[in-house]
Formats: C-alpha cells, structure tokens, sequence
C-alpha cells in the first residue's frame, strides 16, 4: 500500500497519509486532555461551561470540580513524518451527544478508550461501540490525582475486557504517557490485521 497520494492538481505535491484514531471515553475521563497533551497544533475544542441547564442531565459525581463538556469534538494532530499524519478526534462523553460517534467513527484506524476508575460504568458505552462495530480499541486507564489505584487485572476483570483488548495505565496530562497509549493502540491494530509490530 502507498504510504502518500499524489495531490488531485497534478503538482507533484505529495499528500501525507492520514490516519485517523478515536479517543472515547466517559463524561470527565480526560479525552481533552490527551488531546490537548499530544496535538502539535492548537486542538480544536468545542468545550463549553457546565450551566444549571444540566442539572439532572450531567452526573458530576466524581468529577465535582469539572466546569466544562465537550459538546461535540475535539481535534488535534501528530506528524509522524512527511509521509504520515494521526488526527485525533475526542467524542464527546455525555449520552445526548451519541448521535455524533457514527460519522466521528467513519475511517477510524482504531480508538483509545479512557477510563476513570472513579466512575469506571462510565467507560462501558464506549466500550460496548468499538466492540460491536468491530473496531480495534485500547483501554487506558487514566490514573488521576487522589484516585484510589487498581491493579490492571483488576480493571480488565470489572470491564470484563477480552484478553487480547491491550489495557494500560496512563496520565492523560503528560505527552510521553499518552503517546504510549497510542502506540499500544496501533501495535494491537498491526497484530489484529497480522503485520509485523517492532520491538521497542
């Protein structure tokens, strides 16, 4: 497979391949903040405040110090060379915005799944997306200030994750931790699809 398309205008422009991943995941989990921590550009947000129009609507408990949602996406992109360009699209958390995921879904190579283990229900829609579509997704677990940590066997055993779903612990704060989760991700989309994965 070509890694480039030639430009539609016939400069002989190369046009970098894009691939797009998901990043899902409950209301609070950390979806723009992964974001935001790997976008080489200024993400795009569609964050708005938290009104009293949401009481009864929005559950904050857990997450009682969040003041914003994603009401529709958010956007940001990796250059891994010349050749090869990762947007990353954050769905937003809450049921009513589920209308949306379809076409946030179209083409997608694969999703990252966030969990809070402070709310860790909340990760089972997502979840539940992926596996029906048969999308390949990874679960990382969020690992927040004054959060009570779990073993990963222990999150695997509460998701009821199949054994070949790569689970892995991460800081959706810090750039290093969330690009491993996106590697976690294609290595498991490269197994899945039985091409070769490097050994890091």
């Amino acid at each position: 497979m070509d890694s480039v398309r030639s430009d539609r205008e016939g400069s002989g422009q190369r046009v970098p391949l894009a691939l797009k991943i998901l990043i899902a995941g409950g209301f609070g989990a950390g979806k723009t903040t992964l974001v935001s921590a790997l976008s080489e550009v200024r993400p795009l947000q569609t964050e708005e405040i938290l009104t009293g129009a949401g009481v009864g609507t929005d559950d904050l408990s857990g997450v009682e110090q969040k003041s914003t949602t994603t009401v529709a996406m958010d956007f940001g992109r990796i250059t891994i060379n010349d050749d090869l360009q990762v947007y990353l699209f954050g769905t937003p958390g809450q049921d009513r915005f589920w209308f949306l995921w379809d076409e946030l879904a179209f083409g997608a190579l694969g999703a990252v799944v966030l969990a809070d283990t402070r709310r860790l229900a909340d990760c089972f829609p997502s979840i539940d997306y992926f596996e029906q579509r048969g999308i390949p997704f990874v679960v990382g677990v969020n690992c927040f200030d004054g959060a009570r940590r779990f073993g990963l066997e222990s999150v695997r055993d509460a998701l009821d994750l199949d054994p070949g779903v790569p689970l892995v612990l991460c800081d959706a704060r810090d750039r290093q931790s969330a690009k491993l989760v996106l590697i976690s991700l294609v290595e498991h989309v490269a197994r899945q699809r039985g091409e070769p994965v490097p050994v890091a």
